[in-house]
Formats: structure tokens, C-alpha cells, sequence
């Protein structure tokens, strides 16, 4: 497959990708090839630079890698500078939001109810995707 930058007559620019380059030809003199914006037949290919290959193979990282990565420094970043207040998270946020508790970091459960309820209140909080959440090592009493 090769890759093309292309340039109708009205200056539109874009890419497709081709089989190979008498493809392209073949195509582009048959008036199967058009601009996607104006639908003109007239396309030419444009400079484009050369993909080069090195004999250095570089892998691509692993995405879930690279996630579980950076969940693990959120996790461990919530550990270290948030307070667990469990199951009173709701109550906790909601005095810290009206002046009755001195404001802290913290992290706990709710219930989509007393989230939603919550947000209807103008109480910033926003819920933790399941790898961010960290152990609940540092309880309330």
C-alpha cells in the first residue's frame, strides 16, 4: 500500500492510499479519483515526504500498558493526598461545600443518587474509573 497527498484543481488537499502508484494512475485517468470537498475528477499527486525505514525497529508502545501506567501514578498520587472517607463521601463533600468542615482532598463511595444529587447542588465532585481508585488504606473514624 502507498500512501498519496493529492491536490485537486481547486487546491484541496488530501490523502488516499493505493495499492501502488499504477493504481493511482490507472484510477485517477479511469476519473475514479476525486476530491472529497469539491468532487472534481482533476486530482494530482503533491510532494509529499518519503516514509523511510531504518534498520532500528522501534516497537509501539502497548496502549494498556502505557494506561495501567498512568493509573498506578493517579492511584498512588490519591493515596498519598487524599483522605478515604468511605461510604460518607456524600456527607463529607456537601459540609466541605457549605462552610461546615474545613476543605481537604478526599476520595469515597456514593451512590449514583447522591451523586446526582450532589451535581444538582453545585458540590464538585466527579466519580473515579475503576483503575484510579486506590485501596482504601486511610479510613475516616
Amino acid at each position: 500500500m502507498i500512501r498519496y497527498a493529492l491536490i485537486c484543481d481547486s487546491a484541496h488537499e488530501f490523502e488516499a492510499w493505493f495499492r501502488n502508484s499504477g493504481d493511482f494512475d490507472a484510477q485517477s485517468e479511469g476519473g475514479l479519483v476525486e476530491c472529497p470537498q469539491c468532487s472534481s475528477p482533476n486530482v494530482r499527486k503533491g510532494v509529499m515526504a518519503p516514509a523511510v525505514s531504518t534498520s532500528k525497529t522501534e516497537k509501539a508502545p502497548d496502549p494498556q500498558k502505557a494506561m495501567m501506567e498512568i493509573a498506578g501514578k493517579v492511584r498512588s498520587h490519591i493515596a498519598k493526598n487524599f483522605a478515604y472517607v468511605g461510604d460518607k463521601f456524600a456527607t463529607e463533600a456537601r459540609a466541605m461545600h457549605e462552610g461546615d468542615k474545613p476543605e481537604r482532598a478526599i476520595y469515597g463511595e456514593t451512590t449514583p443518587a447522591e451523586s446526582k444529587a450532589l451535581a444538582d447542588e453545585g458540590v464538585p465532585c466527579a466519580p473515579l474509573p475503576a483503575p484510579f481508585v486506590p485501596p482504601q488504606a486511610k479510613k475516616l473514624n
